[in-house]
């Protein structure tokens, strides 16, 4: 009989172990008012001890789930390093969701122990009376207390608490398929959905991650996650720069373009990631003040909404590479990243760049049509695309909504095509795609276009109804701050970027896009807003 290998358990206690003895000394730098705190990935590994004994005492001695209502920062690392490892499931909060579905959330994943940031306190107050399960809350930071309390729930702070714990602690064998983390959906509709990761989907994920072929995370980066630490685990960012031995470099809640900007210039980090909004609001706060050096960045990751050309070929000229990735909160996120081979020409690899790219070793990707079928990729068939993998979710914590799964493949509601070089060009999310006369337009290749012009700040497309041809394109659009352009310089605009027949008649003149818990354009208010005769409209209708 052939030897065989040694059994090594992929869990996210090797990744903290790994961090805390190889890269010890690396750090964490954490944005707080003024200045920054910095902590060594050593110290961290004692935090994570000293958080996993508190927890203990709590009676976290399983799988239960401990719930996190934080910004990204040091408190927030400390509870991705030590819930899962010590064998409990990091849940983590988003902050931008209403009360009810906060408590919703929280009941469904039964939360017991629950860590806030003292900034929070007013928003959790809100929604922590329905938070049944709820039996612990640890406040970070020097807040006012009084808010939380009253609603049969122990509230201390998590400072003290954690003083008051050894530096040491027995970290169990942890089964690498048992569950680490989990995160919901942002519920654009019905209730939002369980995700749950195990610990060897995210360590598998964590060593794509740092693959060139994906987003190339090594010892010598500084990453800025400015992607929320409670949205899909940061796209892996903390976790992969744990195991690269990468430093992280933490906004708080410093997510405006100013601040952001004087961190990249002073912490000179090499990496980031964000959603395009992000991006368009760095871009415009260094249009209107000149002077700054952001090119440091050598990678920026960028995803949750297609990154408009005009956006990634604006940072090219400001030396900052942007890199469109695609993935979901059901990818855990990471599946495909936009990276033309160095044969393409300029021309080709700007193309490419437009793409969602071609998908990670692990993950597997098809398009299928409105039967099932698998069809070909010729880069003229368009469908569904369904995904599949190691770190791809089988099913909903609570086993809802399973029509999402088919024959072992996430169907991601995703309308799009793939080229015979395997790159994915989505065209739009299945809801949102316009069907005008029975053809159909795409909205996101309007809106990459219409941001495109100079005096468009943001814009959002949706399909509205239409006497003639059943359904037509309204662009709601921002324009830049002193710009009074209108539908017709915009339809002019667009004529020689869009096939005719795809020319929004219908324009509308916004203060700004909606945007979905996790920065994406919401557009079903858009509909509704357009619905309840709240958008003016102007541009040319024919009859």
């Amino acid at each position: 009989m052939l030897s065989t290998m040694q059994s090594y358990a992929l869990t996210v206690g090797s990744v903290l172990r790994h961090a805390a003895t190889v890269h010890g000394a690396r750090e964490t730098i954490t944005a707080v008012a003024p200045g920054r705190r910095r902590t060594s990935y050593a110290e961290l590994g004692e935090r994570a001890a000293r958080l996993a004994n508190a927890l203990r005492g709590f009676g976290v001695d399983g799988d239960q789930r401990v719930a996190t209502f934080q910004w990204s920062n040091q408190e927030h690392l400390d509870g991705y390093a030590a819930i899962p490892s010590m064998g409990a499931v990091l849940h983590t909060l988003n902050l931008r969701l209403p009360p009810h579905q906060l408590s919703y959330i929280a009941n469904h994943a039964e939360d017991s122990v629950l860590i806030v940031d003292d900034t929070l306190v007013p928003l959790l107050a809100r929604a922590l009376p329905d938070m049944a399960t709820v039996h612990t809350v640890l406040v970070t930071g020097s807040g006012d207390l009084a808010p939380l309390e009253g609603y049969g729930k122990e509230v201390l702070r998590y400072d003290e608490v954690l003083a008051a714990q050894s530096p040491v602690f027995d970290w169990p064998d942890v089964d690498e398929n048992s569950a680490a983390a989990m995160c919901y959906t942002s519920g654009t509709t019905g209730n939002p959905k369980g995700v749950v990761y195990s610990h060897r989907s995210m360590w598998l994920h964590s060593q794509a991650a740092c693959t060139r072929n994906a987003l190339g995370v090594s010892y010598d980066d500084t990453i800025l996650a400015i992607v929320p630490m409670f949205h899909a685990n940061a796209w892996g960012l903390p976790y992969a720069a744990m195991m690269a031995g990468a430093q992280l470099l933490l906004p708080g809640p410093f997510l405006q373009a100013a601040p952001l900007v004087e961190m990249i210039e002073s912490e000179r980090p090499t990496m980031s990631g964000a959603v395009p909004t992000i991006w368009n609001d760095i871009l415009n706060h260094l249009r209107d003040n000149p002077g700054h050096d952001i090119s440091s960045l050598k990678f920026v990751a960028c995803g949750g909404s297609a990154v408009p050309r005009s956006l990634m070929q604006a940072f090219d000229e400001l030396g900052v590479r942007i890199v469109q990735a695609w993935g979901m909160t059901e990818t855990s996120p990471l599946a495909s990243v936009a990276l033309p081979p160095a044969t393409a020409t300029p021309e080709e690899a700007m193309h490419l760049r437009g793409t969602q790219g071609r998908v990670v070793a692990g993950v597997e990707a098809r398009i299928v049509d409105d039967e099932g079928t698998a069809l070909p990729h010729d880069g003229k068939s368009v469908g569904e695309l369904e995904v599949r993998g190691p770190w791809v979710t089988a099913a909903y914590h609570g086993g809802e909504d399973p029509e999402k799964f088919h024959d072992g493949w996430l169907r991601t509601g995703d309308v799009g095509l793939i080229d015979p070089r395997q790159f994915i060009t989505l065209t739009d999310r299945a809801k949102d795609v316009i069907k005008s006369g029975g053809e159909w337009i795409s909205s996101v290749e309007l809106e990459n276009e219409l941001i495109g012009h100079p005096d468009v700040q943001s814009a959002a497309v949706i399909g509205v109804p239409d006497e003639k041809w059943q359904e037509r394109p309204l662009a709601a659009v921002v324009r830049r701050p002193g710009s009074t352009v209108g539908p017709e310089e915009l339809r002019q605009y667009l004529s020689d970027k869009v096939a005719k027949w795809w020319l929004p008649e219908r324009f509308s003149f916004i203060d700004e896009v909606p945007l979905t818990g996790t920065g994406k354009y919401d557009k079903k208010v858009l509909r509704k807003r357009y619905s309840d005769g709240e958008l003016a409209v102007e541009g040319h209708v024919e009859g």
